[in-house]
Parts: C-alpha cells; sequence; structure tokens
C-alpha cells in the first residue's frame, strides 16, 4: 500500500513536469509563431486577430514535433525535484531504487505517448487543417490549387489572362499521364480542351505528347508534340502535398490510397505512418536517456550543467531524425529504417548506462 501511493505520488509528479513543461513550449511557440505569422501577413488587409488565430491553431502541431525533447527536459526537472527535496532518499527506504524509478517513469511516458498518438495528434491536425485554409486566403499564391482524389490529380492554374484545369489518371516519374486540360477565360468561357497521353512536367513549360486540341466549335487537331506554360512545374507539384501534418490518422490513411490510385509516391506517407507509432518508443527511450544524465552527472552539483547536455541532446536527436527521414524520401535508407533508426541508436546508447543505473 505504502509504495502504491509513492507510486501515486511520482506519476503526479512526472505528469505535472511534463504539463508544466509542454505549457512552457507552448508558450515560446506562440510568441515566436505569432511573430513570423504577422510578418507573413504585413501588408495583407487582415486585422489584428488573425495572426493570434493563426498562431493559436498552428501551435499544438509544432508542439507535438516537441513532446520528445519536452519528456527529457521534465525528466530532467522530475530528478531535480526528488532530489532537492530528499524524497530520492524515502523512496529507496520502500525498495525503489534507480532502476525501480526508470522502469516507472518509461512506462508512464510509453503510456502518455499512445495518448498523445491518438487524441493529442488527431487533434493538433484538425486545427493544422484549419490553420492551412486561412492562411491560403492571404497567400500570395491562393490561386493556383491542386489536389489528389481517387479521379486523379486536379490542378487549377490561374493564369494572367485565363484559367486552366488539369486533370490526370497517375504520375509516372516525370510525367502526367492520360491528361485533360481544360482552358478557360476570365469569364470561365471555355476557350480549348486539350488531351494528352503523357505531359512531361519536368518545367513549367509542359511538353505534349500524342496531344488532341479541340476548339469551342468542335474542331480537332493532332500533334505529336506540342508545348503550353503553366505555374507548375514537378518540384512544385510534389511540394503542395508535403503538409501531412494536417491530416488525421484516417485521413492520412486515404490519402495513402488515392496515392496509390495515381502512382504517386507514397515514401511521405509512410514516413508519416511510422513517426506516428514511433513517438511512444521515442518518448520512453528520451526519459531513459534523461535519466542516465541527472544520475551520472551528480545533477544536484551541476545543474546548469545538465540542462545544458539535455537541450543539445535534443538539438541533435532532432536533426538526426530530420536527416534519416530525408535519406528515407530519397530512397537511400529503407522508410521503416529511417524512422526507427534514431529510435534504435539511442537505445542502444542507453543500454550500458541502464544496466549500472544502481550503481550510481
Amino acid at each position: 500500500m505504502i509504495i502504491n501511493i509513492h507510486k501515486k505520488y511520482l506519476l503526479k509528479k512526472f505528469l505535472k513536469k511534463i504539463f508544466l513543461s509542454s505549457l512552457i513550449f507552448l508558450i515560446l511557440i506562440l510568441i515566436i509563431n505569432l511573430i513570423e505569422e504577422a510578418n507573413f501577413l504585413k501588408g495583407s488587409d487582415s486585422n489584428f486577430l488573425i495572426p493570434i488565430l493563426l498562431s493559436a491553431l498552428n501551435a499544438p502541431s509544432l508542439l507535438y514535433e516537441m513532446f520528445p525533447f519536452v519528456f527529457l527536459i521534465s525528466t530532467q526537472f522530475f530528478f531535480i525535484d526528488i532530489y532537492e527535496n530528499k524524497e530520492i532518499y524515502t523512496l529507496k527506504q520502500f525498495g525503489m531504487d534507480n532502476l525501480t524509478i526508470l522502469r516507472f517513469l518509461t512506462t508512464t511516458s510509453f503510456l502518455t505517448g499512445i495518448f498523445i498518438i491518438i487524441l493529442f495528434y488527431n487533434f493538433s491536425s484538425i486545427l493544422k487543417n484549419e490553420y492551412l485554409k486561412i492562411k491560403n486566403e492571404y497567400a500570395k499564391d491562393k490561386k493556383y490549387l491542386a489536389v489528389i482524389t481517387k479521379n486523379g490529380l486536379w490542378i487549377k492554374d490561374n493564369q494572367e489572362h485565363e484559367i486552366m484545369i488539369i486533370n490526370a489518371d497517375r504520375i509516372e516519374n516525370e510525367f502526367l499521364i492520360n491528361s485533360s486540360i481544360t482552358r478557360l477565360d476570365k469569364n470561365f468561357v471555355i476557350t480549348q480542351n486539350i488531351v494528352a497521353e503523357k505531359v512531361d512536367v519536368t518545367n513549367k513549360e509542359w511538353i505534349l505528347h500524342k496531344a488532341i486540341i479541340t476548339d469551342p466549335d468542335n474542331k480537332s487537331l493532332k500533334y505529336g508534340k506540342t508545348n503550353i506554360r503553366t505555374n507548375f512545374d514537378l518540384e512544385r507539384i510534389s511540394n503542395l502535398f508535403s503538409d501531412l501534418s494536417s491530416l488525421t490518422y484516417f485521413d492520412l490513411l486515404k490519402l495513402e490510397k488515392d496515392y496509390k490510385a495515381i502512382g504517386y509516391s507514397i515514401n511521405e506517407i509512410n514516413i508519416q505512418k511510422h513517426r506516428f507509432y514511433s513517438l511512444p518508443f521515442l518518448l520512453s527511450v528520451m526519459t531513459v536517456i534523461a535519466t542516465i544524465i541527472m544520475v551520472y552527472n551528480k545533477f544536484k552539483h551541476k545543474l546548469l550543467f545538465n540542462l545544458f547536455i539535455g537541450i543539445l541532446f535534443s538539438v541533435i536527436v532532432y536533426y538526426l531524425g530530420h536527416f534519416t527521414n530525408l535519406l528515407g524520401e530519397n530512397g537511400k535508407l529503407p522508410i521503416i529504417l529511417s524512422v526507427w533508426f534514431p529510435v534504435l541508436m539511442l537505445l542502444s546508447l542507453s543500454i550500458v548506462g541502464v544496466i549500472r543505473l544502481n550503481e550510481k
């Protein structure tokens, strides 16, 4: 009963540290993001509430990305607290050594991570989606729209003197396959219909292969190869679908089916999914690393030094994860390995420290 009471006390203390650390990170994110949004909207006709709204909608998604660092810092402050208050000695009297405390914190981190990916992730993605919708209204290039559905790729290209509606069955390398292009004037009157077997979109000057161009009088001409000028190239088309943080997990699964239907690469979706799966494990490993840092370095005498190590370590982990994800997207590493490699590496590094933890 006494041990259970102590575990409840430790759980409350640890969760409080996570909450306070999350709140601090959230406030910093809001301030920084507010400055960025205000700068983005500079010169627009928006009122002063729009930057605040955008910052609030985007903040949960940014905080989600920061949770590994939140858990590392929270664990450090947790140990600082129980040692400064001499609570560690009371815990040891009831059989809670360093390993027992570590197991308790790691389990708590893992379960909290499951809560985060099930509830917080989907909540933040819904807000992120609203954020992108509102921000698009003030973007200079909002007239250029694109979407992928089960009916293929759709693009609306609003040019100076005309509008083009572009549809393609699928994407193969740098080609749009079985494309149709409808050209309209500013009054939305059709001026031309184009059907092409494939379209090279490497540059903004698209090359149409085996094209049939039909005018409003239903007169058609066939071309082995012809060109049209657009505002899109392959890089820009790819970038339009890169912000997957605005999709809930189930939306992500639906988009994966749509991508497969048109032959579009699902590498980024697989990376996003495995980042979702790996988060509870990453949070647990970060808790282990923080415990090792604090216990091994006699934190009660080197508070600022250990906090600095924690922050530096967080930055290294962030850039390592970003680097391996890029390798996965570029095909240099298997997709699954590109996401899980930082977790496995950190776990491997911490094993030796965990084995000797009770000696400290």
